[in-house]
């Protein structure tokens, strides 16, 4: 069965940048390029991961604009340390920038990084994420924002829209119940990673349903990012990527899903394999409720193995008419 065709339901596939190898030139150059052969091969986003080395809202607002037809986002930017009205420009200039096809993700992020590399502690973070899209949701909305609260004061003296941008898609990557509601009533979807079928289906995809239709908003987004490498050298791949995705077991949110999951070695989420096995997977997933798949790492199994990867995701939308762009 070509993914997508069982139930009616369209899903799109992107890909994230850097896709597991660093770039050995100028990196933003190197990201317009591999963009640019994303939207040319017909994939349908690339997204953006916030590091030390470079700034996610930035590449996306250049992507944006220097690569026509797909879509960009962001995956993820932690809340903390960044004030909203930071975040809030940024997002309106990467909108403005990119014509309409950006969408703001992002997350409370790790305790630990933020300790460790910021030196801040959120208290109370679930309050801290209720006001921090509260803040968006007005600023988006109305261009200004006067909000006093527990987590963070928020005021523009003078108005905060920009002439040429749309409101941004805000997708949060929400995976423990009290995000994922907060999520479902403030934003437009959630962007959860490690989060397999079971964890979807049980968990993430009916809490946020939920709260969105509580708060009547549209059905949310369910967007997942997964590592998929489509390679011949299976075993190899699988025991580099175990390594380097041991530190999530400690990061309580991914420890939350892995255990809904059933599964003690977060590889065993990762899709590595022929182009079956990645067909297979993106089929569970949409079962699962997913409506948008994030590849991640694609790059890890060497350059020929990404351009199969991305072919191979290529190909799945183009098998199936119903499937949307961006």
């Amino acid at each position: 069965m070509a993914a997508g065709a069982a139930g009616g339901v369209t899903m799109t596939i992107g890909i994230a940048l850097p896709a597991g190898v660093e770039p050995t030139g100028n990196a933003v150059d190197t990201y317009v390029e591999l963009a640019t052969e994303a939207a040319t091969i017909g994939l349908s986003s690339v997204w953006f991961s916030q590091r030390f080395d470079a700034d996610a809202l930035s590449l996306a607002a250049v992507i944006g604009n220097r690569v026509p037809g797909i879509a960009v986002g962001t995956s993820v930017v932690p809340i903390t340390p960044r004030h909203p009205l930071v975040v809030a420009a940024q997002a309106n200039t990467a909108s403005a920038a990119s014509h309409g096809r950006f969408t703001l993700g992002l997350g409370l992020g790790a305790p630990s990084l933020l300790e460790q590399g910021y030196g801040v502690r959120v208290e109370r973070p679930i309050r801290n994420l209720r006001e921090y899209l509260a803040v968006l949701d007005e600023l988006f909305e109305c261009g200004t924002v006067d909000l006093v609260g527990d987590t963070l004061v928020a005021r523009t003296p003078r108005p905060a829209a920009l002439a040429g941008a749309t409101r941004p898609s805000v997708v949060v990557a929400a995976m423990g119940p009290q995000a994922l509601r907060v999520t479902g009533e403030l934003a437009d979807g959630t962007l959860p990673y490690l989060a397999g079928p079971r964890a979807l289906a049980e968990l993430i995809v009916p809490t946020i349903t939920e709260a969105a239709t509580r708060a009547e908003r549209p059905a949310p987004r369910v967007v997942v990012a997964l590592t998929a490498v489509v390679t011949d050298d299976v075993a190899p791949l699988r025991a580099q990527l175990s390594e380097q995705l041991a530190f999530s077991t400690s990061v309580p949110s991914y420890r939350t899903v892995l255990d809904r999951e059933g599964v003690t070695d977060p590889v065993d989420l990762e899709v590595v394999g022929d182009e079956e096995v990645l067909a297979a997977a993106v089929e569970r997933y949409r079962d699962a409720g997913a409506t948008e798949l994030v590849l991640t790492n694609t790059a890890a199994g060497g350059e020929a193995a990404r351009r199969r990867t991305w072919t191979a995701a290529a190909q799945l939308i183009r098998a199936e008419g119903t499937w949307t762009s961006g």
